[in-house]
């Protein structure tokens, strides 16, 4: 995986690893930073069982952002029955700071499948608010 100039290179291989960061560093000034623990808002940690990913820091920002730190947790982020209706509730008056508060919920959803649904459902009103 590339980003920019950040390269994490994954694998079963350990032989075939080697080469290739050998070759990068014959060719690129580069360092190898060990093993990954962090990247894109995804904190990683590896053991003899598997790699779990998740996005804690990540949606702590969030939370911190949007003032919601002592919010009560919740089961279930939102009522997939529920109908939600345009000319119910208050606007949001910031339709910028909204938007980018749902690309953030969307990103997070690489960690949290369960909000795919609710963040899916405010990038429709991110759209077509006014």
């Amino acid at each position: 995986m590339v980003y920019i100039d950040d390269i994490v290179i994954s694998g079963n291989d350990i032989t075939r690893i080697a080469q290739l960061k050998k070759h990068l560093f014959s060719h690129f000034q580069t360092n190898d930073l060990g093993y990954l623990k962090y990247f894109l808002g995804i904190e990683v940690a590896q053991s003899k069982e598997g790699v779990i990913i998740s996005q804690r820091k990540y949606a702590l920002y969030i939370l911190k952002e949007t003032c919601l730190t002592n919010c009560k947790r919740i089961g279930s982020p939102m009522d997939s029955n529920k109908k939600l209706m345009r000319d119910q509730g208050e606007l949001f008056s910031n339709l910028e700071r909204y938007r980018r508060l749902v690309e953030k919920l969307i990103y997070l959803t690489i960690t949290r499948p369960n909000l795919s649904y609710p963040a899916g459902v405010e990038s429709i009103y991110a759209e077509t608010s006014h």
